[in-house]
Parts: structure tokens; sequence; C-alpha cells
């Protein structure tokens, strides 16, 4: 039996963290390190270090907005909140819809081709296999979907944890030599440090994931701005110390120069080492696949709760506590867009497009707390000052300006 309802609120802080450092800490740093040491070299760990400053000021307006508007499709509710805008708002949402299944339907394509060398059958079928385990997945429920996700999550940072243990096994004096990372204050090395640190900025998107999943948080005043400025730090911690045993065990040529960097850290070690971190690779890129259609379902589930879009999307099965009809139509997308769709252009639009949604949604928090009509759907929530909201929209602006004249 199906009925309109809201979601349960399941998820406690562990879970919530680890979803969030699932999409954060993902395949993107197997790849991002190479390119970050192609434009700071030796400095790219502090690239890392200012992506996070620049990245917190709007997650700390999604902190205040989703213990506001504690609901699934939250930047659709902050926009209409804030600009009173139907039209903006779904628009906003169907983006976010749009840069998800975009995403889990490139991430997919790359499971599938890991699977494909330890399964050696057509890869389309692997494609087709690997988008209907991750919509059941999605459909079974949220704390076990999540939780499963979680699973994963500490899998891939075991998998960074090997990277820094055979780091040091490559270059015992590691430590003594980590000055070696931290730029002076001569302005010569920060050009690089600021270019690397466009890309690095990507490399902390996830947050915003998390608050699409707040309607099934608990206590989500408590636990929302807590869970995003947790993920920020750990993944922060985490990025700066695997960039820097990188950049300080590996040779800089080779690292900037190769699509797989971390994976040269493993060439001295075992065989049965590197197919391991294969096949931890294989489950990251998986484990991004399923946040992206947990969080693009519950963007459609929510915008025909708030009535955006027809109520059918809206429905929450009795037994599963999912949106079933909202997670197979992400599903179908997803399937249909890794089939039949070159995603090469459109994977590169979505850093775009998340940004767009970002300078839209710090817009309307600044528009909200100019006003004394928008109200919270919960009595308690967490305040930032106003120049958050502000530096947000100034620093999105930016790279916003910076990543268009990149794809020109």
């Amino acid at each position: 039996m199906e009925q309109t309802s809201a979601l349960k609120r399941r998820l406690t802080l562990p879970l919530l963290v680890l979803y969030g450092l699932g999409v954060t800490i993902g395949a993107g740093i197997y790849v991002l390190v190479g390119e970050a040491a192609a434009e700071a070299g030796m400095y790219a760990p502090i690239s890392f270090l200012l992506a996070s400053i620049v990245v917190a000021f709007t997650g700390f307006s999604y902190a205040e907005l989703s213990t506001r508007f504690p609901v699934s499709a939250g930047e659709a509710a902050y926009v209409r909140e804030g600009t009173s805008s139907r039209p903006l708002a779904t628009a906003i949402g169907l983006l976010v819809v749009a840069s998800g299944v975009i995403s889990s339907a490139t991430v997919s394509l790359g499971a599938a081709a890991y699977l494909n060398t330890l399964i050696p059958v057509p890869n389309t079928l692997l494609i087709i296999l690997v988008v209907l385990i991750v919509g059941a997945i999605a459909i079974w429920g949220i704390l076990e979907s999540v939780a499963l996700a979680a699973l994963i999550t500490l899998v891939e940072i075991g998998g960074l944890a090997l990277v820094i243990y055979f780091g040091f096994s490559l270059k015992p004096d590691l430590l003594q030599n980590f000055g070696s990372v931290l730029p002076d204050f001569s302005g010569a090395a920060w050009g690089g440090i600021f270019g690397a640190g466009l890309l690095a900025f990507f490399a902390f998107i996830g947050f915003e994931d998390m608050a699409n999943v707040a309607e099934e948080v608990k206590q989500p005043a408590r636990n929302m701005p807590r869970g995003i400025l947790l993920t920020l730090i750990i993944a922060t911690l985490v990025y700066f110390i695997v960039v820097s045993v990188a950049v300080l065990a590996v040779p800089m040529e080779e690292l900037s120069s190769s699509s797989a960097p971390l994976a040269l850290i493993f060439e001295k070690a075992p065989a049965s080492v590197g197919q391991f971190f294969a096949v931890i690779a294989f489950f990251a890129t998986l484990n991004g696949a399923l946040i992206q259609v947990i969080m693009a379902s519950r963007v459609l589930y929510g915008l025909g709760k708030q009535e955006l879009l027809p109520q059918f999307f809206a429905r929450v099965n009795s037994v599963t506590g999912t949106p079933i009809q909202a997670t197979l139509a992400i599903t179908g997308i997803i399937l249909a867009l890794a089939l039949f769709f070159p995603l090469g252009g459109l994977a590169e639009m979505t850093s775009a497009v998340v940004l767009v949604v970002f300078i839209t949604v710090n817009i309307a928090l600044i528009r909200i707390k100019h006003s004394s009509s928008a109200e919270p759907v919960s009595g308690e929530f967490f305040k930032v000052p106003l120049w958050v909201p502000i530096l947000g929209t100034l620093t999105c602006l930016t790279l916003l300006g910076v990543r268009l004249s990149q794809l020109v």
C-alpha cells in the first residue's frame, strides 16, 4: 500500500556524516591529485586547504537553511521561500536532479568499466546491471541504503589509508620533508596554488546532497549543521594528508602527468595490493552512483510534495519507507543517459550547474534574513551571520566565471 506522507527520520549523525563523505571523498581524489600537482607542484596540499575555506561559506549557508527547512528538495524550498518564485524554485530543483543523474550515469560507466576487468561480458550488460543494482538498493530503504553507502565509504577511506601507508614505505623520511609543502609568502607560488584551488573546490562538493536527505535525519536542527561541518573537516584532513603524501613520495613529473596518480604509490607494492586498490576504486564509483540516486530521488519526491511537480512523485511506500516512483524514474533516466547519450560534455557542465545552484541558494538565504515573512518549518534552527551567504555568493560567482571561461 502506498500513501502520500513524509519520509521517516531514521538517519543518525554518524550515518549522515558517512553519507556526506561518501559523495565528497569519491573517485575524484584519485584523479585530482595529479591535476592539482600539475598546477601547484609541491604546494598542492595548500590548494585543498584553500578550497575548503572557500566552500565552507556555502556549506554554512546550507547548514542554516537545512535546519530552517529540513525537507527533501531543499534547494527548491530555500529558493521558493527566499524569492517567492515557484518557477525559479522548480528550475533549481530540476537543475539539482540533472546534476545528480548526469553524475550518477557518468560514475556508473566507470563502475561498469572496473567490473569488466573482473567479469568478461559485454559492457552494455554491465552498465544495465550496475544501474539496476544501485536503483534496487536505493528502493530498499533509506537506513539500509545509507548504511551500505556508509560501509563502502569506510572502505574508500581504508583505500586512502593504504595510500598513506605505502607512501611512507616509499619515503620513510617523509615527515622530515613535510615543510616543503608549505609555501612562503612571496607571491611566486600562489598563482599555481589558486589555480589548483579551483580544481580542489569541486573535490569538496557533496554537502548539498546531505541537505536533500534532511527530511530523514533525526534531530535535524542539531545534526544537520554538525554533519555538514564534520564532513568538511574530515574531508579536508583526508585530502591534505593524502595529497601531501603523494607529492612527497612520487616524483613530481610522474605525478602531474598521470591519469591515475595514486596508483603510482603502489608500483613497488605486491601485485595483490594493486588489485585490491582497483577493487576499492570500483566500490568508490558504485558508492558515488548510489548516493546520487538517493539524492536525486529525494529531490524529485520533494518537488512533488511541494506541488512543484506532480504529486505522483511524492508517494512513499509503506513497506520500504522510500519514494519508489521517484526512485524508479531517476533510475530509468540514469540508465538511458548511460546507454544512449554522450556524457563527456554534460559531465563537464555539472560543475557550472552546481555553482549556479550555490549562488541562488546563498542569495535566497540573504533575502530570507532580510525578510520577516519567511517563517522556518522548524522552530529551532542554526544561524549564521549575514556576511556568510554574501561571501558564499561572491566566491561562487568568481568560480563560475572562471569555470565558464574554461568551458568555452
